[in-house]
């Protein structure tokens, strides 16, 4: 079905615009609380929970969660569930995969929005809010000095998204489906349209996934080394 959502239109500037904000909110809020004061952290994390069980819910009672090919499987949806145990745990290795994935994955599908219904419906504002929220969390932990991504970050944030892709491709290659869009480029135009036909756009993301998570390690290349208490 297509969408009537315009690009960069109003609607969808306000909701860029909006995610940066209120992650610059929730950090300076942080910052003027008792060190490791955690029920802000720990209340964002429940919102998330919540959205996820929304979203979920909602599909299950519209029969459209289904195997094999309506399942939450996309990076979004692990990047979602990253970003949440990144809030409750605080540990770095996941709040590095979460920064990375959130921050390159899901403001990219902000972005480039890949919606199937008319908006404002009821899976494309959840759409925003998902996605919005992932992104709103992960700059939160690190505008509010709670994370830094780790030395040596980008390697293992590239290993963890690449296992998980192989086990992706091959539910994708036995049960024919299309997540992460590994068999197929998605409908809308994304960055995907610019890099080439199959496979090679494959490739060609890992080289745009890699200069992206560069770009993101170098504000915090010489602090890494030396990092803010973590649990």
């Amino acid at each position: 079905m297509p969408t009537d959502f315009h690009l960069f239109g109003p609607a969808h500037l306000l909701i860029l615009g909006a995610v940066p904000l209120l992650a610059a909110v929730f950090a300076a809020v942080q910052r003027r609380l008792p060190p490791g004061f955690k029920w802000l952290r720990v209340g964002l994390a429940v919102v998330l929970l919540m959205d996820f069980a929304v979203y979920c819910g909602y599909q299950a009672a519209h029969g459209q969660l289904a195997f094999p090919d309506r399942l939450p499987l996309e990076l979004c949806d692990v990047t979602q569930c990253v970003v949440l145990l990144a809030l409750l745990t605080l540990n770095r290795t996941i709040c590095d995969l979460a920064y990375y994935c959130a921050l390159a994955g899901a403001s990219m599908a902000l972005l480039t929005p890949n919606l199937l219904e008319h908006f404002p419906s009821f899976l494309t504002v959840q759409f925003f809010i998902g996605h919005g929220l992932v992104v709103t969390a992960a700059l939160y932990l690190v505008w509010s000095r709670q994370a830094r991504p780790q030395p040596w970050s980008v390697a293992r944030a590239m290993l963890a998204i690449n296992i998980y892709a192989a086990v992706v491709g091959l539910f994708d290659f036995i049960f024919k489906t299309d997540y992460m869009y590994l068999r197929a480029k998605p409908q809308n135009v994304s960055l995907l349209s610019f890099l080439g036909p199959w496979p090679w756009y494959i490739v060609a993301t890992e080289g745009v996934a890699l200069v992206i998570f560069l770009l993101l390690y170098l504000p915090f290349r010489q602090s890494a080394a030396h990092p803010g208490p973590h649990r």
